[in-house]
């Protein structure tokens, strides 16, 4: 599916919000809020179900060596306790565990699907699942207000930071080698919420080390963020980028952008890329300057963009994918042949070898297309013939490629 436009919520969106906790009363309240600062920002081993099927129009290079362009036999089929809504870090695949984001949160085993440790509390739904070092950080699902760090391999709790009572549902947004960024509600005296705080907790001794109270009107659920060395980028559906030192969280920068695209960004080299409509601009992290502009082609809009392995990919809603040199917005390459196979739009994007995996939106007819990374023709696609509407997600560990699709997890050969 083309996913949303301007003034319009997909079905994948409503899902999302839904699952971070957001009134469907809101949908209908558009972009509109306030900037930051006071500015306003406008099992094992078997099947495990239907019989996986790849689908695809025949390519000249055919993934599966015989030139039919279908998708590999999976090497093993699971069912999991999924509750993911479409974002890319409910699922990953690390320490030779591959996890998707559930209740009960179960680590299963990359290479034979079997569960290696399970957690009964799982992950709070709609949190993401964010690995730095050799730890898993989560939001507690005992809602508790902490926020624990697990060992991927076993499953052990290994650290531990908490904000304090005055504080409810603390979530990790991002992580970094240092230190473990949250955003949390405020607690009034009656029990409510109207404003939020974003935090660092240090993530060797779980000690708090600064916090910020964001503004009235800025939302603790459905924020995107990412750390670019001395930088904390974060979103949260507003029509603004926000930008904060992350050694004492003073705000650098907040800027309102153009269009909406639902918090989707990536960092690179010291730039923050944004899909704007037709239009992805990149800007500076150090004072938001805008450094490039690449336009779609007409009647076509971005969607989410991912730099892998030092490549910036992306699709347009035409079903075109880009390769981009993500420093400067050069083309490397521009394919049409997902189009041409008669393919959903990718949206997330993972690399193995000379191989991109590109997964779909929520469609019954989307999966995962494995893509040539110096050129972007199309190997194989594969779709397991569920007709589930979720959103594919995909992770890897560089010798498997693992999809999840509603609550049934593939390993695909890489």
């Amino acid at each position: 599916m083309s996913g949303t436009t301007t003034g319009g919520t997909s079905r994948r969106r409503v899902l999302r919000l839904a699952g971070g906790g957001l009134a469907l009363a809101a949908l209908g309240a558009g972009a509109a809020g306030c900037r930051e600062d006071g500015v306003d920002e406008a099992g094992s081993g078997g099947s495990g179900g239907t019989e996986p099927a790849g689908s695809g129009k025949p390519s000249s290079d055919g993934g599966d060596g015989g030139g039919s362009g279908k998708g590999p036999k999976p090497l093993w089929t699971e069912s999991v306790p999924a509750q993911t809504y479409g974002d890319n870090d409910e699922l990953v695949a690390v320490a030779g565990m591959v996890i998707a984001s559930g209740s009960p949160l179960k680590a299963l085993d990359a290479a034979t699907g079997k569960e290696r440790w399970s957690l009964p509390e799982g992950a709070t739904p709609g949190a993401p699942l964010l690995v730095a070092g050799d730890t898993l950080y989560l939001a507690s699902g005992k809602y508790d207000g902490t926020v624990a760090g697990y060992s991927p391999a076993t499953g052990e709790e290994t650290w531990r930071g908490r904000l304090g009572k005055g504080y409810r549902q603390p979530r990790p947004v991002a992580v970094d080698d240092r230190q473990v960024y949250v955003v949390a509600e405020i607690l009034e005296e009656d029990n409510s919420s109207h404003t939020n705080v974003i935090a660092a907790f240090d993530s060797g001794s779980g000690k708090l080390v600064w916090s910020e109270q964001r503004d009235l009107g800025t939302e603790q659920n459905g924020i995107h963020a990412a750390v670019e060395g001395r930088h904390l980028v974060y979103t949260d559906f507003k029509k603004n980028l926000t930008v904060r030192d992350t050694a004492t969280g003073r705000q650098v920068w907040t800027q309102k952008t153009d269009k909406t695209n639902y918090g989707f960004f990536t960092v690179h080299a010291g730039l923050v890329i944004v899909p704007q409509g037709d239009r992805l601009q990149a800007y500076a992290l150090a004072d938001g300057a805008r450094e490039w502009s690449l336009k779609a082609t007409r009647f076509t809009t971005f969607k989410e963009p991912s730099v892998v392995d030092g490549v910036l990919y992306i699709a347009d809603s035409g079903r075109t994918v880009r390769a981009v040199a993500p420093g400067s917005g050069k083309e490397i390459w521009r394919s049409e042949a997902l189009a041409e196979a008669g393919f959903q739009v990718p949206r997330q994007y993972v690399k193995a070898g000379d191989v991109v995996y590109a997964a779909t939106d929520l469609d019954k007819d989307g999966g995962v297309a494995a893509l040539d990374a110096g050129s972007g023709k199309v190997r194989w696609t594969f779709n397991d013939g569920s007709g589930d509407h979720h959103a594919w997600l995909v992770a890897t560990d560089g010798e498997r490629v693992f999809a999840l699709h509603g609550k049934k997890l593939h390993a695909l050969p890489a």
